[in-house]
């Protein structure tokens, strides 16, 4: 998709369907960081093209994998291309830093648990899995993955999310910019962080299971 700054943007979801940003609604919407301060979601990519990851459930396998892989591109790497990362979940504030803590994650992470900009962004909200032959990043047995986030959400007493929700990536900004937008199909249908970083001008980061020189 061009880098071009339209008012209405139309965006590929999931590669098939076509939706549009409300930059509009988005300027009136927060998310909130670990400590529970309100964040205006605009504001996170105002002055520097960001990718913006939003994940399903904090218990998710599959978002733990993912969010740990994104955790790994070098500071030094985003900086040379002036590009951010944030990430973003469906769960109450109260569970980030855990989280965080769990997936070794040092970049900005913030959560929506009314799930506002997942639905102003058109984010699916339907129990579908996909079947992960073609996931660069879940390390984890699918069965396995599954009966542990069971599991810890037994423990736990709740989900830390909408279990239904899914996730998406885009790259936005600086202001009012769409320059990739994925809508995630179902709990494997990540975009491969390589893809994100080449789309952002990052360069290419090797993975456990996405090798590169």
């Amino acid at each position: 998709m061009a880098d071009e700054k339209v008012d209405d943007p139309e965006l590929c979801k999931g590669e098939k369907q076509e939706t549009a940003v409300d930059f509009e609604k988005l300027h009136t919407l927060f998310v909130y960081d670990e400590l529970g301060n309100k964040i205006c979601f605009s504001d996170i990519f105002k002055n520097q093209k960001t990718i913006v990851v939003f994940t399903r459930h904090f218990h998710c396998f599959v978002c733990k994998d993912y969010i740990g892989d994104l955790g790994i591109v070098p500071p030094e790497y985003l900086q040379a291309a002036n590009v951010g990362i944030v990430a973003i979940g469906p769960a109450p504030y109260k569970f980030i830093k855990p989280f965080k803590e769990e997936t070794h994650f040092n970049y900005p992470l913030y959560t929506d648990p009314e799930r506002e900009v997942y639905k102003t962004l058109s984010l699916t909200e339907k129990m579908v899995h996909g079947d992960g032959k073609n996931n660069k990043h879940v390390k984890q047995n699918l069965f396995m993955g599954t009966l542990r986030s069971t599991w810890n959400a037994l423990k736990v007493g709740e989900f830390e999310g909408n279990i239904k929700q899914q996730g998406g990536a885009f790259i936005l900004g600086p202001g009012d910019v769409v320059h990739f937008a994925h809508i995630d199909e179902n709990s494997l249908d990540h975009t491969p962080i390589n893809d994100l970083l080449e789309k952002a001008g990052v360069a290419a980061v090797s993975f456990p299971k996405d090798k590169r020189e």
